[in-house]
């Protein structure tokens, strides 16, 4: 993989291309979803929505307390088949007595803004369904990646976000936010037809992992992917509390494309997380990964900066609605942000997650906490939304280049 052309071939190798493929249609049937509520809602009900979509969001990464990263880390190191599947099949009970503990916290976080919001521990209760369905996908996922089987992982995501957009446009029209959240619920539970998970089996799986190793890497997984997802939704929660449920609106409809952007470098590292952590001790290998990655990625951050520079307030207006339009200005802030995301964020704290340096990942996204808050207390109160988007990118862009120093020294390290 010492040129661009080794890098693409590889990836098509690997069924890359059907990743991407996978994860361009979750992000369009994610982004039609958000457009019919829009659309459909008012901005009052779509930003309590939103807020417990936030929450939500918090949640998600914590499934099963880290079963699911685990396993990909250490099935991606097994050689053997059968190894894996004990490992899976270890990982999987323990991680669904974990997750039943994680949507009972969730549910319970409803009554913190029962007094605020009516219906919201209905709506909580929708989603507490749904949190329990996406143990099951993601454990399924994480199965079909350490066999290197990224082409039924494609089509397990193809067939679950299709299948719910398809049903959410009918009973979303029918039904508004009700059809609306019973899809949201049912979808991921259609993964349980490629479940195949037969043998339980709570000892430790492995001779060469101890149980404590998992879980100790587990944990730092699922703390920093909660830790995370609470940075992207911390920007909503926080405008709500400074703020009301027409500004958060706003600001979801300003970050919306922005933030989805980076499916274009996830897909990547997805793809290829495996075979990374096969390479983790790989100098030339992570050399060359990164050479390559950049030569893609940093003419097409440019690009969608310039489409997104000239073309706000028609995309804004196109996707929606004239109302929202005086937020053409901090779309494109934002898109500068998330394309700067792209080049560190998320290529560097990929790369440390798959050489084994969670502690570095938790430190650097609970310090993204900490900055996000502190600049949103001092420029929220006083500029509202413009000061909410200068928060988010500059948090942003220091916790990308910590990432990135992180992982340059773990680098300099190797032999």
């Amino acid at each position: 993989m010492k040129n661009l052309k080794d890098f693409i071939q590889a990836f098509f190798k690997n069924n890359g291309q059907h990743v991407f493929l996978s994860l361009l249609i979750a992000k369009i049937c994610a982004f039609a979803g958000s457009i019919i509520m829009v659309r459909i809602l008012p901005e009052s009900e779509f930003g309590v929505l939103s807020i417990v979509a936030s929450v939500f969001a918090i949640f998600v990464p914590f499934t099963g307390f880290g079963s699911t990263q685990s396993l990909m880390r250490f099935g991606s190191l097994c050689e053997d088949e059968n190894e894996k599947k004990e490992l899976s099949a270890y990982l999987f009970l323990k991680g669904f007595v974990n997750q039943l503990i994680l949507s009972l916290i969730f549910f319970f976080t409803a009554f913190f803004y029962v007094e605020q919001y009516s219906q919201i521990v209905v709506i909580f209760l929708f989603f507490t369904v749904r949190l329990i369905g996406i143990y099951f996908l993601t454990h399924v996922q994480s199965e079909k990646r350490i066999h290197f089987k990224n082409k039924e992982f494609a089509a397990i995501n193809n067939v679950i976000n299709i299948f719910g957009l398809v049903m959410t446009i009918p009973l979303s029209y029918y039904y508004g936010i009700w059809g609306y959240l019973f899809v949201n619920a049912l979808s991921p539970f259609v993964s349980l037809f490629w479940f195949k998970n037969k043998s339980i089996n709570f000892k430790a799986p492995l001779s060469h992992f101890k149980a404590k190793e998992i879980w100790s890497f587990a944990v730092h997984a699922s703390t920093t992917a909660l830790l995370s997802e609470a940075f992207f939704s911390a920007d909503i929660l926080l405008l709500s509390f400074l703020k009301d449920e027409n500004m958060v609106a706003h600001y979801r409809v300003a970050i919306l494309l922005p933030s989805n952007i980076t499916f274009l470098a996830i897909s990547f590292m997805q793809s290829d997380y495996s075979l990374i952590a096969k390479n983790f001790r790989n100098k030339l290998y992570l050399k060359n990964y990164i050479l390559n990655y950049y030569k893609i990625f940093i003419p097409l951050s440019v690009l969608i900066c310039l489409i997104g520079y000239f073309a706000s307030e028609a995309i804004i207006s196109l996707f929606f609605g004239k109302q929202y339009i005086g937020n053409s200005f901090i779309f494109s802030m934002l898109l500068v942000a998330f394309c700067g995301s792209m080049l560190l964020r998320n290529l560097y704290g990929n790369l440390l997650a798959a050489v084994g340096l969670m502690k570095k990942n938790t430190l650097y996204s609970f310090l993204s906490l900490l900055v996000l808050a502190l600049l949103t207390f001092l420029l929220v109160p006083k500029d509202g939304l413009l000061g909410m988007s200068i928060a988010m990118s500059l948090t942003l862009t220091f916790t990308g280049f910590l990432l990135m120093f992180s992982f340059m020294n773990y680098y300099r390290k190797l032999k």
